[in-house]
């Protein structure tokens, strides 16, 4: 007889859809799954009304991946997965509980290579944008009228001979403070910032000039160097760049205090013309000659008029209407004046006859008298006072005092 072991039974047993929901919570709220970067080689590809169902493979270990995008987000993607490309793919991992198969669910596809390199620089654009090192109301003006340039290239490059050229064809007598430094390679950014550093050091430089000639896209790769871009948006001193392409900019491009397309452009920046400022220092002084001429040409016709004008006006005859003017305001404010003076004296006497009818000692020298209690109260009425109380009576001249014998109020 064969007995089975004993086995010890789980407190619960999950169901199948039990053990997908689990799982299924686990992977779509993981925080690295949520959103995350891939990038593989497209074996497959297929094309349906709801959206692009593609396998993303990993040709050294042999993984692949269920990836879709829905038509929704289509027309958003910058490269369509073709089956052998080799692709960037950003999305969110989502499980499917009907087959128990979890895929990515793709919001967008890149080129790998070039599109990886176009990714990190718009990631480290993005980072630099936020802390502030493009704003525009950093950037400083680049002098009118510099004593000293400093530049920074290569010595080898054919970019430091042109700017040797255009700065002393433009603007004789200006010094020249170069900084060599490397333009291309892994070593480029560090060189690049040291060689700023040693013109802010110095101090003599009003403005500086980063150059390079033209190049390919990875030739340009250490201008868009974090190390770079700091180095130029901390330095003191403006900072005009002439990287020398003109498809894209490089971060330094950004940061820098004026861009200009080419090392050439760049010193044209950097300084004025001479001859330019000669011939505008000639045309404006033709112009102030003209103007003062023209002015004293209006001056001379205004003293013309002026002259006519006293001509047919004699200065006795002037004086005489002036004269006779002031005569003629002088007799209308004396007038005004004697009115007014009347009109008040006239209403003062008015004044005087009405306060005069109100007079109550007026009143009192025509017979009435005023009684008072020995406080000051006058009585209106005899129940005001009281028999045998003392009292007072105002006459029209002086007072008396009387004593109350009967009261009647009749």
């Amino acid at each position: 007889m064969d007995y089975l072991p004993n086995l010890l039974m789980p407190p619960a047993v999950l169901s199948v859809g039990g053990l997908t929901g689990y799982i299924q919570s686990l992977l779509e709220q993981d925080e690295q799954l949520v959103q995350v970067w891939l990038t593989g080689e497209v074996s497959s590809a297929n094309r349906y009304r709801s959206g692009l169902f593609f396998t993303l493979r990993d040709p050294d270990e042999e993984a692949t991946l269920q990836c879709v995008v829905w038509s929704a987000s289509l027309e958003k993607l910058v490269v369509v997965p073709e089956p052998g490309e080799q692709v960037i793919v950003l999305g969110r991992i989502r499980l499917y509980p009907q087959r128990g198969q979890y895929q990515l669910a793709v919001w967008q596809v890149l080129s790998a290579g070039e599109g990886l390199r176009a990714l990190r620089y718009q990631q480290m654009r993005d980072r630099l944008a936020a802390e502030g090192v493009f704003d525009p109301e950093r950037k400083r003006p680049i002098p009118v009228h510099p004593q000293a340039i400093g530049v920074v290239t290569s010595p080898q490059a054919a970019a430091w001979g042109d700017i040797q050229r255009t700065l002393k064809s433009r603007y004789p007598g200006l010094r020249v403070l170069f900084s060599p430094s490397l333009v291309q390679g892994d070593r480029a950014p560090e060189s690049i910032a040291q060689a700023l550093a040693w013109l802010e050091a110095d101090g003599r430089a009003e403005a500086i000039i980063l150059a390079r000639g033209g190049g390919a896209s990875e030739d340009l790769a250490c201008f868009n160097d974090e190390r770079v871009v700091r180095a130029i948006a901390t330095c003191r001193i403006p900072i005009v760049s002439g990287i020398g392409h003109q498809r894209d900019e490089t971060l330094a491009d950004l940061a820098a205090d004026c861009c200009a397309h080419t090392p050439t452009a760049a010193a044209t920046v950097a300084v004025p013309c001479l001859e330019d400022l000669q011939a505008l220092h000639f045309e404006r002084r033709a112009r102030l000659f003209a103007r003062v001429e023209s002015r004293a040409v209006e001056s001379q016709k205004a003293l013309q008029r002026l002259e006519t004008r006293l001509q047919r006006i004699h200065p006795e005859r002037r004086v005489q209407q002036e004269l006779s003017a002031i005569s003629s305001y002088r007799h209308r404010l004396l007038q005004a004046a004697s009115y007014r003076l009347r009109s008040q004296q006239q209403h003062q006497q008015f004044l005087q006859e009405k306060l005069a009818t109100l007079d109550p000692r007026a009143v009192l020298r025509r017979g009435y008298a005023i009684a008072r209690t020995l406080d000051g109260t006058i009585a209106r009425k005899a129940t005001d006072l009281s028999r045998d109380q003392t009292f007072s009576l105002q006459l029209g001249d002086g007072s008396v005092r009387a004593k109350v014998l009967d009261l009647s109020e009749d």
